[in-house]
């Protein structure tokens, strides 16, 4: 199920030297094995974490974990530990920072899509607001790894199809909870965004991230069908349950300034899949570089990371959850091509990258332990806070 961040004990590190610490094909739950193995790179030996998930078993089943809103952070293992995890990983790439944009704070919202339980959570960001290496030719920030109501995984895209019915007509919704709303557009932002400042929406343009904060802007909320406050700059604070606010810049603002308090305004929104007809239960951000068995062109194979990675084999009712170790042995990871490369050899036709170096981390709970274990170590030496990752649940 979807996970709202609690109050548990943080998680333990696993042994510092994990080479002897798990058997191979550890048993965590019926359907979900652990494992760790060596892979020979042009930078060096890089250690991988793998767990993988069966879910052909009926009492198995993955879902995103995150900690209750789009713009937050966490770290996995209470995140983990939260829902009730047996096992999982860190997922997509965020809004880390913002030294580009003085006096505007980092949001900490991923970047891509975001379905959990079911229920559509955000869309994704212009390309060029996004954070992490190049994207392979072809992809976009709407490409997910999800799961559908028929428990098989599968790579797609999905697209905000959204609009904003006003007294003078539909405007197209561009946005939602996101933390980058496309140049001249109208985005909506939900209770499920969170607390965080909406400032950091109307920053960058859709092919650079860091230029300067829009000058033309405006906010309206809308509650009960009606707008009942608005002004020239977007706000923060909770949204209440059933109040959506609109911002807007340039173009957008410019619409959104001929409504008055008490118009009748609504606002619709959903997630499109380019390829599936199955409805997502889950499904997370990234970027895919194992498609039928083939890694994309022009794959990045100079840069060597720590990584974590996803893919599945056999029709997408196996999951293959990979997350590499960052300890000091083994920091020099694999390079993008070398991570596809890996996936394929471990039988998977698809697989989707996900945020890696310090963000980096598997964590696994064994049978009647009450919390997690992280299973590589940090590359930072700590575990990062992250808005959102994949979770392994058994019944």
């Amino acid at each position: 199920m979807a996970t709202a961040f609690g109050l548990l004990a943080g998680a333990s590190l696993a042994g510092a030297a994990p080479a002897a610490a798990a058997p191979a094909g550890r048993r965590l739950a019926p359907g979900v094995t652990y494992r760790h193995f060596d892979v020979a790179a042009a930078a060096g030996t890089a250690r991988a974490h793998l767990v993988t998930v069966d879910l052909a078993d009926p009492h198995v089943h993955v879902d995103l974990l995150y900690p209750g809103a789009v713009a937050a952070r966490a770290t996995v293992s209470r995140l983990a530990d939260s829902a009730g995890a047996v096992a999982g990983v860190n997922g997509d790439f965020f809004n880390i920072s913002e030294t580009q944009h003085p006096g505007v704070e980092a949001t900490g919202a991923p970047v891509g899509p975001a379905v959990a339980d079911g229920e559509v959570l955000k869309a994704a960001v212009p390309k060029g607001q996004r954070f992490g290496p190049a994207l392979p030719s072809g992809t976009s920030t709407r490409d997910v790894f999800g799961v559908g109501t028929d428990r098989r995984a599968r790579l797609d895209r999905l697209s905000l199809t959204g609009s904003v019915g006003t007294p003078e007509g539909k405007l197209p919704l561009k946005g939602l909870n996101q933390y980058a709303l496309p140049v001249d557009s109208v985005g909506a932002f939900t209770a499920r965004w969170g607390s965080a400042s909406r400032v950091r929406a109307v920053c960058g343009t859709d092919g650079k991230r860091s230029a300067p904060c829009s000058g033309d802007t405006y906010e309206v909320k809308v509650r009960g069908g009606r707008v009942v406050s608005a002004s020239d700059a977007p706000g923060s604070g909770a949204i209440p349950a059933g109040t959506t606010v609109l911002v807007g810049r340039e173009a957008g603002a410019q619409q959104l300034r001929r409504l008055a308090v008490g118009d009748p305004v609504t606002v619709t929104h959903t997630l499109t899949a380019s390829s599936s007809q199955v409805p997502y239960a889950f499904a997370i951000g990234g970027f895919p570089v194992l498609r039928d068995g083939t890694p994309l062109s022009g794959l990045d194979s100079a840069t060597s990371a720590v990584r974590t990675v996803v893919g599945f084999k056999d029709g997408g009712r196996q999951l293959l959850l990979l997350a590499l170790d960052g300890g000091a042995a083994y920091r020099s990871g694999l390079t993008v091509a070398e991570e596809a490369r890996t996936m394929r050899s471990l039988g998977a036709t698809d697989a989707f990258n996900l945020d890696g170096g310090g963000s980096a981390e598997l964590v696994t709970r064994d049978s009647g332990a009450s919390s997690v274990s992280v299973r590589n170590h940090p590359s930072g030496g700590a575990e990062r806070p992250v808005p959102d990752g994949i979770g392994v649940f058994s019944s």
